[in-house]
């Protein structure tokens, strides 16, 4: 009979020993899914906050609150109050016929070095006129190149913004787009027109020199108005890249390390 007990009680252990060994795989299966939401979830956020940063460099510096929204993967605000697309330029925003057809070779000098730069008026003729009206009147003297990129595929510097903190004019505003990329790619050498988002008519002053190949997603208006290219001198801004950012919000988007500053702006 003590025998016969015994044997029942190691049964009974077995028994339990085995229903807790399924327990503790379930809880691990359980764990493990649960780990791969989360990993996915970061990923998710990550290529969100990508995209908005790409989206929002060519209107200003982000706020941080604008960082904070991109982070949460929300849609980043609008850098300044957007014209209704569709509304005509201004009268101080000079005729694309002044340059259609026409191509303008010039320089830009910036405090660390000269880029070689040609507009392609036959592509861009609105862009082309604007940045030959603005270089005829000595607006770019003194500005600064206040933005850089420097993330993997994303390398850009941004100049002309008249307060020098990226937020645009909204006295100079103009459209449409023209000469954008249908695979929203810009080769290195590219110079494109600055905007703020979502707004076809919402280009300005600004300009950014893509340094090495990159791709910008589209938003809702389109791409960005690629006006001319760099011809030479674009290590200048590779150098400038290499030194990096200041540090602040994103490790790959801010402030050059070096002060960049554009000394002549020159057309002909």
């Amino acid at each position: 009979m003590a025998a016969s007990s015994r044997s029942a009680r190691e049964a009974k252990r077995r028994v339990q020993q085995m229903e807790a060994k399924r327990e503790l795989r379930r809880e691990q299966d359980k764990r493990r899914k649960r780990d791969n939401i989360l990993a996915a979830a970061a990923g998710a956020a990550a290529l969100v906050l990508a995209v908005v940063l790409q989206l929002t460099v060519f209107a200003s510096n982000p706020t941080e609150d604008e960082f904070k929204a991109a982070e949460a993967g929300l849609s980043s605000p609008s850098a300044s109050a957007t014209p209704s697309p569709g509304a005509s330029n201004g009268e101080n925003i000079p005729k694309p016929e002044t340059a259609a057809g026409k191509t303008f070779t010039g320089e830009l000098v910036l405090n660390l070095g000269t880029l070689g730069v040609e507009l392609d008026g036959s592509k861009a003729p609105q862009a082309a006129a604007v940045f030959k009206s603005l270089t005829d009147q000595g607006f770019y003297k003194g500005l600064s190149c206040h933005r850089l990129t420097i993330a993997d595929s994303f390398g850009v510097l941004q100049c002309g913004s008249k307060a020098g903190d990226g937020s645009s004019d909204s006295a100079y505003t103009w459209g449409p787009l023209e000469n954008t990329p249908a695979d929203n790619t810009y080769p290195a050498g590219t110079i494109a027109v600055a905007r703020t988002g979502g707004n076809a008519y919402g280009n300005g002053t600004q300009f950014f020199i893509v340094y090495k190949d990159t791709v910008i997603p589209a938003d809702a208006a389109g791409g960005y108005t690629v006006v001319g290219k760099v011809t030479s001198g674009l290590d200048v801004v590779r150098n400038v890249a290499a030194a990096g950012v200041k540090p602040g919000d994103s490790p790959t988007d801010g402030a050059p390390v070096e002060p960049v500053t554009i000394d002549s702006f020159s057309l002909k």
